[in-house]
């Protein structure tokens, strides 16, 4: 049911090992063969390429694999689920302009629900252009965080963050909400069920890599080091691979 990864550093690297690993999960490593995505920070902006296609079969997403430099990825191989319908507008990631902030948005998992509670409401922000639930769940959040910096123009990253975490929660009440989203700055990723990190720093890395730096995926890429799993309802948010904070919602509601 589709896998997320995600890269934080502090400084643009060669991600070509990770992504190449990344990219056999599609339908060869896992059965996620129904479209992929790679979002990644150059020049500090995002670009965004995507197929509805399986990722192995694609040249495009061979030839980014071996030429993308970033200190900030998120990237997606889809299990089409909510709708079965295999199209561009319904491959991950997600991107829209919210806040004056460039935002980008892949899920894993299944909040059907969210639909019709978007549709039921006014959401100026961010209208979906395909039919998935995933969509729908950015448009959510987009919703959301807008809210709440009208509200609060002044706030702080921390309230914000806790602000996301608590609604991420709420929706995770209707199913499986697994995600990363950045705004361009900061790599925020919400576990559900099915997350895991990997943070490396200082003595740990070449000369050559990042300083400081966190790998998130579905499921760890690296088996010869330790990754760690997200606790049910917890978000992290990373800035230029250090960890700025997390935030833990109830575990109750995560009894499904």
């Amino acid at each position: 049911m589709c896998e997320l990864f995600g890269i934080s550093s502090d400084y643009p690297a060669n991600v070509s090992r990770e992504l190449n690993e990344f990219r056999l999960r599609d339908g060869r490593a896992a059965d996620n063969p129904d479209g992929w995505g790679l979002a990644w920070q150059e020049r500090g902006t995002f670009r965004l390429a995507k197929e509805p296609i399986p990722a192995h079969r694609s040249t495009l997403f061979a030839q980014l694999c071996g030429t993308t430099h970033s200190s900030l990825v998120i990237a997606h191989v889809r299990k089409a689920s909510f709708p079965p319908d295999i199209n561009m507008n319904n491959t991950h990631p997600f991107q829209r302009v919210c806040c004056g902030k460039e935002w980008v948005f892949a899920h894993n998992g299944m909040v059907p629900d969210i639909v019709d509670i978007e549709l039921s409401g006014n959401n100026p922000v961010c209208c979906p252009t395909g039919k998935t639930d995933s969509e729908y769940a950015f448009c959510h959040l987009l919703d959301n965080i807008a809210r709440h910096f009208h509200s609060l123009p002044s706030a702080t990253p921390s309230t914000w963050f806790e602000n996301l975490a608590v609604v991420s929660g709420l929706v995770a009440l209707h199913g499986k909400f697994n995600f990363l989203m950045s705004d361009g700055e900061h790599l925020i990723a919400y576990g559900h069920d099915r997350l895991n990190y990997l943070e490396r720093s200082g003595s740990d890395q070449s000369e050559d890599t990042p300083l400081n730096s966190v790998l998130v995926a579905t499921e760890p890429l690296e088996e010869n080091e330790k990754w760690t799993a997200f606790e049910a309802g917890e978000l992290r948010v990373y800035r230029a691979g250090k960890l700025l904070g997390r935030v833990m919602t109830q575990p109750a509601l995560f009894s499904k």
